[in-house]
């Protein structure tokens, strides 16, 4: 999954981007509100944690430039933790609305969340055949064993998971599996493909020529 930090603190910036990374997203990052809209009308994101008090743009105005054309989830972290500050983001169309300072295991679980409900997935279970996706755990097992997959690996087959009985396009993997540092030209999506089919069978992930792939 892809999301973007819209956030001004360089430190909390780097640190709060490293621990998504450490999770397994793919992240980009803008500094100021006028970027980070840029890039949010711009990429497919799967999830926008955005900050209110930013130069160029605030985050109020970021958000109501975005909504409603861009139905990205947001989640609103800041400084701001009155109660009519949670109202005004909720009501301008953010999904969530986490004051500073914040724990971070709270954070991950409040993100994990709002991409399940985007994605039509009510709980952190997903069922494949013989297979078990947890989402929170970010573990795949079968029949109790738990499979050992790398966390790009993973990353796809969740993002399929979610997917499924739909053809996902190889553009569509790029955006939403690699941030913008990574090489998108790079044949990294058919190893990751050729491998989970190793592992975890080579019916699972179907391939549609000239379209993408998709579970079944």
């Amino acid at each position: 999954m892809r999301l973007l930090i819209i956030e001004d603190d360089p430190a909390l910036l780097r640190s709060l981007a490293a621990s998504l990374r450490e999770e397994n997203y793919a992240v980009d990052t803008a500094m100021d509100g006028e970027e980070g809209l840029y890039k949010a009308q711009n990429t497919a994101y799967n999830g926008i944690i955005l900050d209110v008090l930013m130069p160029k743009l605030n985050g109020w105005e970021v958000l109501a430039r975005l909504r409603p054309q861009n139905r990205t989830p947001v989640l609103m972290l800041t400084a701001l933790d009155a109660t009519p500050d949670r109202v005004r983001g909720l009501d301008q169309g953010a999904d969530d609305y986490l004051p500073k300072p914040f724990d971070l295991d709270e954070l991950l679980a409040r993100l994990r969340a709002l991409i399940r409900r985007s994605m039509g997935q009510v709980h952190n279970l997903i069922q494949l055949g013989d297979l078990q996706l947890d989402t929170a755990a970010r573990r795949v097992e079968r029949e109790g064993q738990e499979v050992s997959l790398t966390a790009r690996e993973y990353s796809l087959l969740e993002y399929l998971a979610l997917r499924r009985g739909q053809v996902v396009s190889r553009a569509e993997l790029y955006e939403h599996l690699f941030d913008e540092d990574d090489d998108s030209l790079s044949n990294l999506l058919d190893v990751h493909v050729s491998n989970l089919r190793k592992k975890l069978g080579h019916d699972l992930i179907a391939t549609r020529r000239g379209h993408g792939y998709s579970i079944p």
